[in-house]
């Protein structure tokens, strides 16, 4: 049986709304213009606009008219995705540079409040879904209504939006109040484990919309990594992760540094990366890929397996850019471990006799490393999703070539003063020409992630 959403009523009065204040507020989506507002119920609200002046422009901005959610907004709680949904929404507008997100205050708990909702919580433990769960309580099943919204829309002069919403209800509601939406999308955020019975319940029995195709490169900065497909599942793949099954879709670098952009100190020592605050971000990263490249340099200095541990996934093929044939033959790269690898020497360099069945040595001259030649070889063998994890030679050259979709640049608080360098380019004599991209950043422990997304300039 499908319910009705929403017990907004047209007929009633709306509380008109009053604009006290404006200021501004810095956030890790960049700075947006603050306005508060107070209704005639004495509830107050605000409206996070980028782009936005009182004069709204032609085209209808992005809105999200979001209901105030203390549990998933502040406490980060799993078991609805209201605080991803509005991290989502910041995200969107910031990307495209205009839009308003307008929270709305009273409406926790689909508008029955904040212990109400408790109650429903503690109901819903009890294998209650969350429709049955208000009206077993003697509440409505969505009690919210939009009328201080649409006048927030319209005091700060918007009268058509393109609403940020999978709620059908939310739409309709704005219709019947005078706002126009001309388009709504769904943000994608991804299901939870935790929360997947709860949205399942709003789209049969509420009418919210399927949920949209994650992106499974930001999903996994949450602890989200999909499951490998099975033969013949590419096609739901690319359904759900849209580009990154398309062979060749996505290079990713990740490298860490010191502060002062060091890899290592200048006898080669990386003992900072020992206690990497980013190790659960990076093995996500290569559960991700079909394949992982580093260089010579970095297997002689570290030995490292190149291996997913410590989250699902299967690890992906090795890749060894060595045109010298540096790399020993009882490197942990070249192990009979069941993972296959990719030794890329040059064409006279000469490796060892009996490697294992999972090791292909691929020639190339000795003048052919090219970033985009590497590429081509792998993308030859149906490896599309690539991530280049090291070192800092390697990933600098791959980002030089400008062949980087994303750069997962962290930075542990370590002053290293002299040693191997990181990440290092020719550079411009002028700031203006330097490389810039969309970035977002994120804490890992005492360590800070940039993620340059490269692709958004092209």
């Amino acid at each position: 049986m499908s319910i009705q959403s929403t017990q907004f009523d047209p007929a009633r009065v709306p509380a008109t709304v009053e604009r006290i204040v404006e200021t501004v507020l810095p956030t890790r989506h960049g700075m947006f213009r603050l306005v508060g507002y107070r209704d005639g119920t004495g509830t107050e609200h605000v409206a996070l606009a980028r782009g936005i002046d009182d004069a709204a422009g032609s085209a209808a901005p992005l809105v999200r008219v979001h209901s105030e959610c203390l549990t998933g907004d502040a406490f980060g709680s799993w078991r609805c995705d209201c605080g991803e949904q509005l991290d989502a929404a910041l995200a969107a507008i910031a990307a495209e540079g205009r839009g308003v997100v307008v929270y709305v205050r009273g409406h926790e708990g689909r508008g029955i409040g904040l212990l109400a909702k408790l109650k429903a919580y503690a109901l819903q433990d009890q294998g209650v879904d969350t429709v049955d769960a208000n009206t077993a309580l003697g509440l409505p099943v969505d009690a919210r209504r939009y009328d201080q919204a649409a006048e927030i829309l319209q005091d700060l002069g918007i009268s058509a939006v393109r609403l940020l919403s999978g709620n059908p209800a939310k739409e309709e509601a704005l219709e019947d109040l005078g706002i126009a939406v001309v388009e709504r999308r769904n943000l994608p955020v991804a299901d939870r484990a935790e929360n997947a019975g709860y949205l399942a319940t709003k789209r049969a029995r509420m009418r919210h919309d399927a949920a949209p195709a994650a992106d499974a490169w930001e999903s996994l900065l949450d602890g989200v990594v999909p499951a490998a497909p099975a033969p013949g599942e590419a096609e739901e793949l690319t359904h759900r992760y849209g580009y990154l099954a398309q062979p060749g879709s996505q290079v990713i670098g990740q490298l860490r540094q010191s502060l002062d952009g060091f890899i290592a100190s200048r006898s080669g020592d990386a003992g900072f990366h020992q206690d990497r605050g980013d190790h659960g971000h990076l093995q996500r990263l290569r559960a991700l890929a079909d394949a992982v490249v580093v260089g010579a340099s970095t297997v002689l200095a570290e030995d490292c397996s190149l291996a997913v541990a410590d989250v699902p996934g299967r690890s992906p093929v090795r890749v060894v850019l060595d045109a010298a044939a540096k790399v020993g033959g009882d490197a942990r790269v070249l192990a009979d471990d069941g993972v296959p690898t990719l030794w890329i020497v040059s064409g006279d360099a000469a490796v060892p006799p009996g490697l294992p069945a999972s090791v292909e040595v691929v020639r190339l001259p000795a003048e052919d490393f090219a970033p985009r030649r590497v590429l081509d070889v792998l993308h030859a063998r149906g490896l599309g999703k690539v991530l280049v994890e090291g070192g800092g030679n390697t990933v600098s050259r791959f980002l030089e070539a400008g062949v980087l979709d994303r750069l997962y640049l962290t930075t542990a608080p370590v002053l290293v003063g002299d040693g191997v360098p990181g990440i290092r380019f020719s550079g411009s004599d002028v700031l203006a020409e330097a490389r810039t991209a969309p970035v977002r950043r994120f804490v890992f422990g005492q360590d800070i992630c940039t993620e340059f997304n490269f692709a958004a300039t092209r």
